[in-house]
């Protein structure tokens, strides 16, 4: 009997976002911070569009202050959950929430900081414990270390996660020009995504 291949298909209605921990403190360190805030604020505008659930953090927020206002959260009216431990998946009211507004979820896009720690972290947990598929988004993820960075897409993507981009994920949520809500996404991919050092790894 033939098993059948994984493939990642994205689909808005059963897809939800994570936004992690993009944070005044982190970012004068984190390499390429601004770059990857100006992206992750397209697949969030992208998530509005589509109605696509969007969950926040802040790691330690008292110390490592709020998430930057260039990120839009809120606009979006979105409010960031606190914590202490890496993975995102960790925090039970935001795993709530997100089955609460999305019961079927099979998806999970990722963006922020840093990669080789609550990224990574959040990304093994959501496969292993919930079963979920993983979109890491490559320009919307950083670390203040290229070389963790580097080595951490490895590894996510020999877990079983899939690397994407923050334009495909915007086209991938509404493939068809014909989708009724396609012109909203398509203003978000006018200008390119900015660079974030990817090329050089």
């Amino acid at each position: 009997m033939s098993v059948s291949k994984r493939l990642g298909l994205l689909k808005a209605s059963t897809s939800a976002l994570f936004l992690c921990d993009m944070q005044v403190k982190f970012a004068p360190n984190i390499a390429y911070f601004p770059q990857i805030v100006n992206n992750s604020k397209r697949v969030l505008g992208a998530a509005q569009v589509m109605d696509v659930p969007v969950l926040a953090t802040e790691q330690y927020p008292k110390g490592l202050g709020p998430t930057v206002p260039e990120l839009g959260l809120a606009e979006a009216n979105i409010k960031p959950y606190s914590k202490t431990c890496f993975s995102m998946a960790a925090v039970p009211e935001l795993m709530q929430e997100m089955k609460d507004k999305r019961p079927d979820v099979k998806s999970v896009i990722m963006c922020g900081i840093e990669t080789h720690a609550c990224i990574y972290q959040t990304t093994l947990e959501l496969i292993d414990k919930h079963g979920l598929d993983v979109h890491v988004v490559v320009d919307c993820c950083s670390s203040r270390s290229m070389v963790d960075r580097k080595y951490a897409f490895e590894a996510l993507k020999e877990a079983g996660a899939y690397l994407t981009t923050s334009e495909r994920i915007i086209l991938g949520m509404a493939p068809d020009a014909a989708h009724p809500k396609f012109r909203g996404l398509q203003k978000l991919v006018m200008n390119m995504a900015v660079d974030t050092g990817l090329a050089n790894l």
